[in-house]
């Protein structure tokens, strides 16, 4: 796979964009009002007139035809070329973001549709000037806001002539619709921030290509080609030279994967011992919960003492890696969001429900169908204690304490490192077969491999480490509660549910991949993104 090309072009709107205009043009629009006989004392009701050609928002937003909307221009200017231009204020972040471009050897321009002489005024006001290589702008009268034809004007001044535009290697980042659409007829791409007058469904219905919602985000976004990240480089894609693993990372590795098994089994261990005089010390209700031998639903002893031990277990184990788990959670999110910054809306999240849960059952069922556990004594002693207890205790040991460790252990340390040496697709398949290792058993190892890797990609799907733990949390519970049901409706144990499942699964995950395809403009869309993660190289 070609590396993405390196984009050191970026054309800037101004405000919204760079500046904070509203104070200035909503005040000089309500002033052009005003003199129609028009009284809004609300400027924040005006401010969809920020960003869209003036004469356009007299006429589309209070009906001016042609010549009030040219009366309007002038009342507008009158005040805004006194006064109004400077009530305007630079975005925090700004001034850091343009100083780290411009030491990184991008070229950079201004494409407003403001006129070019309050561009050039505005921009050598607040310091902004020294930054720019190239200040475009409208014309005094109104005329030549188009901005596909401003962005014109801004390639010709970076690039010097027609001949030597590259449009491959420029951005344009705006707030406004506009921004887009001018970008989409020039063909480059747009990169669409939320922090300003265009919100973020005007930014998605424009096919806003990146969206960002910060300055210090779309700082990382524009600088992504030379991001390092925490441990020194940011994921492996399919092309890149394998790197070697660190030796400190190995031994980090193996303490994060033997050394939480041995530290849990130890702890197992110690509790187990001093348990009837921990006993001895409650109250003696307490006690007696702890130790029920009631039978219960599935005609097995209740006892939780074993599942409390379990559950401590756990947590205390898990305790030395949180601090190292955060660090790659942290650096692996930036990473993928850096891939392509594009929030997911409540139906991908949908499908991702979906997804594992499908595939989850499926597994489940084609397991039972085929009586895998009978090969397996050591997943039947597993299966005794997590059942062997009352519902809510296993619920939440089984169902939320163990999937968010293991999370933090496996896609947090192990995925989190491996991922920055490795591709992708290396990465993922040797976290999934460590996952399925650390279970220690066939059956369980089995589905830790398949649904591992599903919630890997569901990570770097949705860019998160809490979309792996939500899909390992539902997996969990769902299998939970429905070993609990399944006596009463076992008809669910059949080939037809179990197609079904795996169906529904499948078809999740092409719709989750056609969804971001079409969210995304099909620029560095989720596509791409999956076949790095399933084409082993």
């Amino acid at each position: 796979m070609a590396t993405e090309k390196y984009k050191k072009y970026i054309l800037f709107d101004l405000d919204g964009t760079l500046t904070d205009p509203k104070v200035g043009i909503c005040t000089c629009f309500q002033y052009a009002l005003e003199s129609f006989g028009i009284h809004e004392p609300d400027i924040d009701k005006l401010e969809p007139v920020i960003g869209p050609p003036l004469l356009d928002s007299f006429k589309e937003f209070y009906g001016f035809s042609d010549e009030d909307a040219k009366k309007g221009l002038l009342k507008y200017r009158e005040r805004y070329s006194t006064v109004g231009w400077a009530e305007n204020k630079v975005y925090p972040g700004i001034k850091h973001m343009l100083k780290t471009l411009k030491k990184n050897g991008f070229h950079m321009a201004v494409a407003s549709s403001k006129p070019k002489v309050f561009v050039e005024k505005i921009m050598e006001h607040f310091g902004l000037a020294k930054y720019f290589d190239a200040l475009a702008g409208s014309n005094e009268d109104g005329t030549h806001t188009d901005k596909a034809e401003i962005i014109d004007d801004a390639l010709l001044l970076l690039f010097g002539s027609k001949a030597k535009i590259d449009l491959e290697q420029v951005y344009m980042v705006g707030d406004r619709k506009f921004d887009c659409i001018g970008a989409q007829k020039k063909g480059i791409e747009c990169v669409g921030v939320a922090y300003g007058y265009g919100d973020f469904e005007e930014l998605m219905e424009a096919h806003a290509d990146y969206i960002v919602f910060t300055t210090k985000e779309l700082e990382e976004l524009l600088m992504r080609q030379t991001y390092k990240a925490s441990q020194g480089r940011i994921a492996r894609k399919k092309g890149d030279p394998i790197v070697p693993i660190p030796f400190k990372t190995i031994l980090l590795l193996l303490a994060a994967t033997i050394g939480f098994l041995v530290l849990r089994t130890t702890l197992e261990f110690c509790l187990e011992w001093w348990t009837p005089l921990l006993l001895a010390m409650l109250p003696e209700n307490v006690s007696n919960w702890m130790l029920q031998t009631q039978t219960g639903e599935h005609g097995l002893a209740v006892g939780n003492i074993e599942t409390v031990i379990t559950g401590i277990t756990y947590i205390l184990a898990g305790i030395p890696f949180v601090y190292v788990g955060v660090n790659y959670i942290k650096a692996t999110h930036k990473d993928s969001y850096l891939l392509h910054p594009m929030r997911a809306n409540v139906w991908q999240y949908l499908l991702g429900v979906v997804l594992a849960l499908a595939t989850n059952m499926g597994i489940q069922v084609i397991a039972s169908l085929i009586n895998l556990s009978a090969h397996s004594e050591q997943y039947q002693e597993v299966a005794r204690i997590q059942y062997n207890c009352s519902f809510g205790v296993g619920l939440v040991v089984y169902g939320f304490v163990a999937p968010l460790v293991e999370e933090m252990i496996y896609r947090g340390v192990v995925y989190g490192a491996l991922r920055r040496y490795l591709p992708l697709p290396f990465a993922m398949v040797i976290t999934s077969v460590v996952f399925g290792v650390y279970h220690g058993n066939m059956v369980q190892g089995i589905y830790a491999v398949i649904f591992g890797t599903i919630m890997i990609l569901l990570y770097e799907y949705f860019g998160t480490f809490w979309a792996a733990v939500a899909a390992h949390v539902l997996a969990n519970v769902s299998t939970y509660i429905a070993s609990y049901i399944s006596v009463k409706h076992n008809g669910f144990i059949c080939w037809p549910f179990a197609a079904a499942m795996i169906v529904f699964a499948v078809a999740s995950g092409v719709m989750l991949v056609r969804f971001k395809k079409s969210r995304q403009n099909q620029v560095m869309n989720c596509t791409s993104r999956i076949k790095t993660a399933i084409q082993i190289v």
